[in-house]
């Protein structure tokens, strides 16, 4: 289970350095000095948000980490209800009672105690865990995998583990790492969701999930604030952009992919994709399926929560509808502010500086 590795400096600045669409060096210390001024730091965010690219000239509609990671969520979350969204056995149960469409979870366990269905038991080793997961696909003979998923902190596709019946047939190996992983904490076990054809068809070695982040103003009106597909790059089965993966900005209104895809600049230096890199589909254009009907649901599920105001969703497209994967009160904005072309552009955004009273201070 090796752990994506993420390119080091040196080998980001020979790239940065020979890039043929990047201003010239004297614009990009010019942008640099001028952010830096404007936000009172040194503007760290100016590479992952690839504003050394020619032609993007609206840099301090940008946001640095800092202020999206630490000024926003605390000012619109509350901390006593976030474990509804942040622990995934919470979150299954607690959004199941409303006739939302979740992954089914098979089985999930507390160290070296497990729960199936109305059961729970002790499993104490490699080859008992081995057992229960064949009893999960011979119980359900139409899955040919299944997610594990650690219950709290799997984020950015780490503790995100995938399973096959070959596998559990022939990798020994595989099983007694993965059992070893798993009674260290709590995992959920979970159906694979499976995908709309039409997205299989951008990329097929993972679920291609959507980020929504949803905005609940003090009048209690629930807003999608952005959209934006992920995706693996490669072959790997998680699509999340610190594992590898790509994001490309959705419209709201057309529920179509804008023109271009970045996989995140430490993880993957200076490319900016217009088509997906194995599968050559072009993304600008390119429709979601059930679109419509997954900005619906995202709205209900923002509204069930109201102590949580500020949230970013996972959705996967199904080949019967959108499936709400998890949310998150602590969600990664980084890539949201990529995918909007600078998040000061966005109106729902800045209404939500006002509130906060952060619009008119340096960002």
């Amino acid at each position: 289970m090796p752990k994506y590795q993420k390119k080091g400096k040196k080998e980001l600045l020979y790239e940065l350095l020979n890039d043929t669409d990047r201003k010239s060096v004297f614009s990009i210390i010019s942008d640099i000095f001028i952010l830096t001024l404007y936000h009172k730091s040194f503007p760290k965010h100016y590479f992952s948000r690839y504003l050394f690219k020619k032609g993007k000239t609206n840099i301090k509609d940008y946001f640095s980490n800092n202020f999206l990671y630490y000024k926003l969520k605390p000012f619109f979350n509350e901390h006593s209800v976030r474990d509804v969204v942040e622990n995934k056995l919470y979150f299954n149960f607690y959004y199941s009672q409303f006739n939302i469409a979740l992954p089914k979870v098979l089985m999930y366990n507390h160290r070296k105690m497990f729960v199936k269905g109305n059961v729970n038991f002790e499993i104490t080793s490699a080859a008992e865990f081995k057992k229960q997961l064949e009893d999960i696909f011979e119980q359900n003979p139409s899955y040919n995998s299944l997610f594990i998923k650690r219950t709290y902190g799997s984020y950015g596709g780490d503790q995100v583990f995938k399973i096959t019946p070959p596998q559990l047939a022939t990798d020994h190996e595989l099983i007694d790492k993965l059992y070893s992983e798993v009674i260290k904490s709590g995992f959920l076990f979970q159906e694979t969701v499976k995908q709309h054809p039409e997205l299989d068809k951008l990329n097929p070695s993972c679920i291609n999930t959507i980020r929504f982040d949803t905005f609940i103003d003090k009048e209690g009106k629930v807003e999608i604030m952005s959209a934006y597909l992920r995706m693996s790059t490669s072959n790997k089965h998680v699509d999340n952009i610190a594992s590898g993966g790509c994001l490309v900005s959705i419209g709201l209104q057309s529920g179509k992919l804008k023109k271009e895809g970045y996989p995140g600049f430490s993880a993957n230096g200076i490319v900016v994709h217009t088509f997906h890199p194995v599968t050559k589909t072009v993304f600008e254009g390119y429709s979601i399926p059930y679109f419509s009907e997954a900005k619906e649901m995202v709205l209900r599920a923002a509204s069930l929560m109201p102590g949580l105001r500020l949230v970013g969703w996972d959705m996967a497209i199904s080949e019967s509808g959108p499936v709400l994967i998890e949310g998150n009160s602590d969600y990664n904005m980084i890539g949201n502010d990529l995918a909007e072309g600078g998040f000061l552009t966005n109106a729902t955004f800045r209404k939500m500086l006002m509130e906060a009273n952060l619009l008119r201070v340096p960002l």
